[in-house]
């Protein structure tokens, strides 16, 4: 889930895309996500039988969270009400690439990479493809440039990103390492962030090439 449910048009919600590519959403037995902030999780009331995996130190945060980070996890609204079947996951297994990883399927399809900085239990999503992994970074990172080498960012990004973390070292930490995995690993894993339209636009258009290879 990339969009709060309230804030995406109809067609860009996830209910709609699992439609579109001829799924019942019924049959969506899985949900993982990178954190809970609401333009995150906001869909879930959409897939209420769906386990809903996620680091336990982020749904920790947001059970019992700090004052400050109330308005992150909407405590109070209607947003939780119809209960998410919540299963929570440590760091446990082999390290990833130099990160600790939590297997979150057991086929080690698909795992966890905590990387908090954005808020306290923020986690990167790995998932194994044909040609490598695809490392979806949440909002570790919010432009491309931060995990570039020289990095950069817009400065009025640069702002609101320190507006909205819950950890600054941790957040600035991370994204250190994430610049070391793209520079060290490019042919490996592909990085790609929730708020980077580019980036989007990129990794939208290799997967449709390589839907097409494979036919």
């Amino acid at each position: 889930m990339t969009r709060c449910a309230l804030l995406a048009r109809p067609g860009e919600t996830a209910i709609s895309q699992v439609r579109a590519l001829g799924f019942d959403p019924a049959d969506v037995r899985h949900v993982v996500l990178t954190h809970l902030d609401i333009d995150h999780a906001g869909g879930l009331s959409d897939f209420p039988h769906a386990e809903v995996h996620v680091w336990a130190r982020e749904h920790e945060a947001m059970t019992r969270p700090p004052w400050r980070e109330r308005v992150r996890y909407a405590i109070g609204s209607p947003h939780w009400a119809h209960g998410p079947r919540w299963t929570t996951h440590e760091p446990a297994g082999e390290d990833w690439l130099g990160f600790r990883s939590v297997r979150v399927l057991p086929d080690g399809e698909m795992l966890l990479i905590p990387l908090p900085g954005h808020s306290l239990g923020h986690t990167g999503i790995a998932v194994r493809r044909p040609d490598g992994w695809l490392l979806h970074c949440g909002d570790a990172y919010f432009h491309r440039d931060e995990v570039a080498t020289p990095s950069g960012c817009p400065p009025g990004l640069r702002v609101f990103e320190a507006l909205v973390q819950a950890d600054g070292r941790l957040r600035h930490e991370n994204q250190e390492r994430l610049r070391e995995l793209a520079q060290r690993h490019s042919g490996e894993v592909a990085l790609i962030c929730s708020h980077d339209p580019v980036r989007l636009e990129h990794a939208q258009r290799d997967a449709g090439a390589a839907a097409v290879g494979r036919r």
